[in-house]
């Protein structure tokens, strides 16, 4: 058994060290440079809860059309390029949003919520279509909606006739070019419409989002010249790189079916947020100094090699939020607290288990053992419930209630309530079995209690 008990101890010293190049530094760990992804109430950020309008959707089927919502601000979100955004629907009929990282929160509004896909326009010029009223005005005059024959109907052109596999290229001489495409039916409207531009002194084609037009980088509305008939495929020239890769993710984007409006918005800052962070690491430290000076004090020797299992339990547990990643929130925080406090609850099991053999006259090593096998059966039962009610929060926090803390409280105190059963069962025993046949082993006096015998 001390062979085994030698290799064991070899392999946590392993998991020690690889922990610890993980998690530090947290910003950065040496191995896998991975940092520590906050919420955005740890970290600067932007939540916003939209409300749906369902009042234009059957009620069986507004789960579905909120469900294609939550999809589509997905895919939007990626325009804003966030790191770890969370997106959840919220009762019946709101979503919140949560943006790490971004503080303009106009423009997350903007990009989020714009519920009409992008519409193309033309000038309204005496010489077109008279009988079309103008839709929009900017710096270039009033427009009015490109519209085609389609299967014998009048129809607008917009993006809704996008293949969604538009991409920014170059050409030769290195000048950025944005691809599309249409589908059939853009085909036989955009070959009519560009026909018609064309035709008109290479007239231009301009992008409207709503009541407004698309602008680019100089504040100047997008507004291409049509300089030939564009069937199936076209390319867009003179952009920025900024400018295309916007709208190039725009113009892929899902329409979101249910109209969105924001009812609540809320920014916090990168000062506020990094108080936050250090008011949360000042509490976990006084949390596991204060749970190592209990066990040490009242369990003397087991104690000191129980603090020890726990310091390694912090380090493991930190690690696996890394690589996972788990994005650590105020409530998920207080999960790992919680945890810190739990992990020690299965060594104090042993421990007086221990206590117990201990005054029947076993020896240390004996004692040890039985102390082990016998709190098992205890350790399992009081954990396993805890699980149960881990599953619960986190469904409840996952659907019914929809709030990311419930969730981030649930899956932090899963995890270390599982890896708490491990380093207890493994790593507190096998530094104990490492004292047997060694002189202090002869001293009960250090496993016993305060006021132990």
């Amino acid at each position: 058994m001390r062979r085994n008990t030698e290799i064991t101890f070899g392999i946590i010293l392993v998991v020690l060290v690889l922990a610890a190049v993980i998690v530090f530094p947290l910003d950065n760990g040496y191995l896998f440079k991975k940092p520590v992804q906050y919420g955005i109430d740890l970290k600067s950020g932007t939540e916003i809860v939209f409300k749906a309008d369902l009042s234009q959707v059957p009620e069986g089927d507004r789960t579905s059309a909120m469900n294609a919502d939550v999809t589509s601000i997905t895919q939007r979100v990626d325009v804003l390029g966030v790191t770890n955004p969370v997106i959840q629907r919220q009762g019946a009929d709101r979503i919140r949003v949560q943006l790490p990282n971004i503080t303009d929160i106009e423009k997350a509004k903007a990009v989020i919520g714009q519920t009409t896909i992008l519409e193309f326009g033309e000038l309204a010029t005496d010489d077109n279509d008279t009988d079309i009223r103008p839709e929009w005005k900017n710096a270039y005059g009033n427009w009015k909606p490109a519209y085609g024959m389609l299967n014998g109907e009048k129809k607008a052109l917009t993006s809704a006739y996008f293949n969604q596999n538009t991409y920014v290229n170059t050409d030769n001489l290195g000048s950025l070019l944005l691809i599309f495409s249409w589908n059939s039916d853009g085909s036989v409207l955009s070959k009519e419409i560009t026909t018609r531009l064309y035709n008109n002194k290479n007239a231009q084609l301009g992008i409207f989002s709503g009541s407004s037009a698309l602008k680019g980088d100089d504040g100047q509305p997008i507004a291409p010249r049509v300089n030939g008939i564009i069937t199936d495929r076209g390319e867009i020239s003179g952009l920025s790189r900024a400018e295309a890769t916007q709208l190039s993710a725009l113009l892929n984007l899902g329409r979101i079916p249910v109209p969105l409006s924001p009812e609540y918005s809320h920014v916090i800052s990168p000062a506020s947020g990094a108080n936050f962070i250090n008011l949360a690491l000042k509490a976990t430290v006084i949390a596991l100094i204060l749970v190592i000076l209990f066990m040490c004090i009242y369990y003397k020797l087991p104690g000191v090699l129980a603090s020890l299992a726990l310091i390694i339990y912090a380090l493991v547990n930190l690690a696996i939020y890394k690589l996972l990643p788990v994005t650590l929130t105020l409530a998920g925080i207080g999960g790992f607290v919680a945890s810190l406090g739990m992990a020690v609850d299965a060594n104090i099991l042993i421990f007086e288990r221990m206590k117990e053999e201990l005054r029947a006259g076993r020896t240390v090593g004996a004692a040890i053992e039985a102390g082990f096998k016998r709190a098992w059966s205890a350790i399992w039962d009081c954990n396993f419930t805890t699980f149960i009610a881990c599953g619960i929060m986190y469904w409840l926090g996952s659907s019914v209630a929809a709030s990311s803390l419930v969730t981030g409280f649930a899956l932090t105190l899963f995890i270390g309530v599982a890896l708490s059963m491990i380093t207890a069962i493994t790593v507190t025993r096998t530094f104990l079995r490492m004292f047997i046949g060694t002189s202090l082993a002869q001293k009960t006096s250090l496993f016993t209690v305060i006021g132990g015998k």
